[in-house]
């Protein structure tokens, strides 16, 4: 296969079947608005925004999709949604995301992030039309060491917290059902991706540092951080779905050669800490101020976790665009613009622009 490019990647989806579980979510309400942009025909599976405001309702995109609200724990009508849409591409977001939460309700948190992959997992077996699968999880499916190199696809899963521990069976389960399944499917390429930490416009959710920031100074309150010396891999939300795009094109385009695991995070030199990514949201918004919470966590919460990208980098070509300083200036131009009473969709549209630079 010749070498990936943007370009080849991005015209690939024109005029195709796109499924996708969780598009009302905040990764999932921006890899919607892109692939309409590149002109793919999508349906969207999932339960309807937890949060308001949220970014899938401002896009106003309902219309524009075929929309569909539904439980990925309801195997039976998401297969029948998959199914009667009869997609090439499938890109699986659906999940109960947050690690606090987790700790509250993890019988939820078992029961869709593991039988609710299950469930898409078996519809995709079923659908003879797909040709390609991305699976998302998470970067934090490795069993975590603290350890200051990135982790590699090949490292040991695991989880301390019930979210971390969903998401290690959700990529064993994936690793069952290729193994087991998809490589007796020689037309279907499988591919699950892991993701760092994901900030962006358009988020609202809680015990999210940038959400969490934009909501304090919006109501002139400090920023109260709980773990403010913890690293991640911040990225910007279009640095990893547009790795999910290249990662689908290849499984496509050579299934054989690209089923597999894949990481898609920042460059180690980009990793920052929660007090230092508090910081620059309030350089960049012109005001705030930050607060250090004296109150014990008695929940657990990692301080270091990143990922070696290089099998992404140098097999897909696919490589971040957006340094650190980027990734908190565009995010933190969003709110602005958001709460200077822009439309959310021109804000977003033109940030996507921004970052293909005249590629869509």
């Amino acid at each position: 296969m010749d070498k990936i490019t943007l370009v080849k990647v991005l015209n690939k989806f024109r005029n195709k079947r796109v499924f996708i579980t969780g598009h009302t979510g905040f990764k999932g309400s921006w890899l919607t608005m892109l692939l309409k942009q590149l002109g793919a025909q999508v349906r969207g599976y999932a339960l309807e925004p937890v949060s308001s405001p949220n970014h899938f309702d401002l896009l106003d995109i309902n219309n524009d999709i075929d929309h569909i609200i539904g439980d990925i724990r309801d195997y039976s009508n998401l297969k029948a949604s998959m199914q009667s849409f009869k997609p090439e591409f499938v890109f699986h977001l659906a999940a109960q995301a947050l690690v606090i939460r987790s700790y509250e309700d993890p019988v939820d948190t078992f029961s869709t992030n593991i039988m609710g992959s299950n469930h898409l997992l078996e519809s995709v077996r079923d659908c003879n039309s797909v040709k390609s699968l991305v699976y998302i999880t998470s970067d934090k499916c490795y069993e975590n060491l603290e350890w200051e190199y990135g982790y590699r696809e090949n490292d040991k899963l695991g989880g301390h917290d019930p979210y971390s521990a969903s998401k290690a069976a959700a990529e064993i389960l994936f690793s069952t059902y290729q193994r087991s399944f998809f490589s007796q499917i020689p037309e279907l390429g499988v591919g699950s991706a892991r993701a760092g930490n994901v900030i962006g416009g358009g988020d609202w959710s809680l015990n999210r540092i940038i959400p969490d920031c934009i909501r304090s100074i919006e109501s002139n309150e400090p920023i109260i951080l709980r773990n403010p010396s913890a690293i991640r891999p911040w990225q910007h939300v279009l640095e990893p779905l547009t790795g999910y795009l290249y990662l689908a094109y290849a499984l496509c385009e050579s299934p054989d050669r690209f089923s597999g695991s894949w990481n898609f995070g920042p460059k180690i030199s980009e990793v920052r800490t929660v007090e230092e990514v508090a910081k620059n949201i309030i350089e960049y918004y012109g005001k705030g101020k930050i607060r250090i919470s004296n109150t014990s966590n008695k929940q657990h919460e990692s301080q270091l976790l990143q990922l070696n990208c290089d099998k992404a980098n140098q097999n897909l070509n696919w490589n971040p665009k957006w340094d650190i300083q980027d990734t908190i200036k565009f995010s933190a131009e969003w709110y602005k613009s958001f709460y200077d009473n822009q439309m959310a969709n021109a804000i977003t549209s033109k940030q996507i622009s921004n970052y293909f630079n005249g590629a869509l």
